[in-house]
């Protein structure tokens, strides 16, 4: 995802500099969001500050729900202190709400200290500090909240509070002066208080991996200390960055992954999948063979995922392979040095198999309730 997971600004700018020929779309499939629609869930996209209009084009097209990729983050919206600054997602929502689609939210509050404002970090909590921490909190998420009043549905209100190697709470600042689960209890009533119209999100990379098991724990565990603390929140946003930790007709994986599904959902919460690619790192430099395996990848992945009812939303984080944040995250470089192909489209913006994966899925997967 996300400012660790930075959009790429030098790769793919001429994909962008054109629109899509009429004859192209005149010929192009059944969009993925009627298809999603069909069966009762949305189908969006997360957009940054590149990309161009043909891609934007793209986006309008296969798409009824629009995320900001970094826009809306703290460090984002409010680098120093003071006002926060909304000139940049204002711009692409008000192009998203032309376009007829929804917005979600992402994200009021990232629990590492690493994505938090520097001055946040540096923050004078004074003589009271819970009571500053609460404060500070409030402030920025009555600031965020009222700035988009009704035009965001969903807001993922905390982003990954679970440390993946321990299955504990992540500390913060806040966390400091107040518990991390009285920190991230609290941005969920605040968020409920000053959006009660919005669906409330924890969000976090859980994947269905062996290498996986402490984290789904600990993010079991915190929604359950949520749930009986009676916390105003109504989803788990699933990141679903997928690929070296689901091989296909990986029974085992399937199994543990359809096992904390069922927990999830059985303590009454919805699904989201939030930020959909595929990692191909492990996959043939072959272009062909490659696609075949994202393809497959997701296949399993989805089907899956999306045989769950509960799962309403389904976003993609980056539609075409050369806006995608994997081609700058050091962690998802290839072997081989070569760029990733994660999105449904290439860097041209013509579609791949992964765009057959998933509109595959998407037929697949039983309706959803009205």
């Amino acid at each position: 995802m996300t400012t660790r997971r930075t959009t790429l600004h030098l790769l793919g700018a001429a994909a962008g500099a054109l629109l899509l020929p009429p004859s192209v779309l005149a010929a192009a499939p059944e969009a993925l969001k009627d298809i999603a629609a069909k069966k009762g869930m949305r189908f969006g996209n997360a957009l940054g500050k590149v990309g161009g209009p043909a891609y934007r084009q793209l986006m309008a097209r296969e798409c009824n729900m629009i995320v900001a990729e970094n826009e809306t983050k703290w460090p984002a919206l409010q680098p120093r202190p003071g006002p926060h600054r909304f000139e940049v997602p204002d711009e692409m929502f008000a192009w998203a709400k032309k376009q007829g689609m929804a917005i979600r939210g992402h994200t009021l509050v990232w629990q590492s200290p690493k994505w938090l404002p520097d001055w946040v970090n540096a923050y004078d909590f004074g003589a009271q500090p819970k009571q500053a921490a609460e404060r500070l909190l409030d402030e920025h998420i009555k600031a965020v909240c009222g700035h988009f009043g009704k035009d965001i549905v969903s807001y993922d209100v905390v982003n990954e509070a679970v440390d993946p190697a321990t299955g504990a709470l992540i500390e913060n600042v806040f966390s400091q002066r107040l518990g991390a689960l009285d920190e991230i209890d609290l941005a969920f009533r605040l968020a409920h208080q000053h959006a009660p119209h919005a669906q409330l999100v924890y969000n976090d990379y859980m994947n269905p991996g062996a290498g996986s098991a402490k984290h789904r724990a600990g993010v079991l565990k915190l929604l359950a200390d949520l749930r009986a603390r009676g916390t105003p929140i109504h989803a788990l946003g699933l990141q679903s960055h997928i690929g070296d930790s689901l091989p296909p007709a990986d029974t085992a994986a399937s199994s543990e992954w359809r096992k904390f599904l069922d927990e999830v959902t059985g303590m009454g919460y919805d699904l989201l999948i939030t930020e959909f690619d595929v990692n191909d790192r492990k996959l043939p430099i072959d272009f062909a063979k490659r696609d075949a395996g994202v393809a497959a990848l997701a296949r399993d992945y989805l089907d899956l995922t999306l045989s769950y009812p509960r799962c309403r939303d389904f976003l993609l984080w980056g539609m075409a392979d050369h806006v995608n944040w994997l081609q700058t995250w050091r962690e998802a470089a290839r072997p081989d040095g070569k760029a990733q192909r994660p999105a449904p489209f290439d860097s041209d913006l013509r579609a791949k198999p992964l765009r057959d994966a998933i509109a595959q899925s998407l037929r697949a997967m039983p309706q959803r309730a009205a």
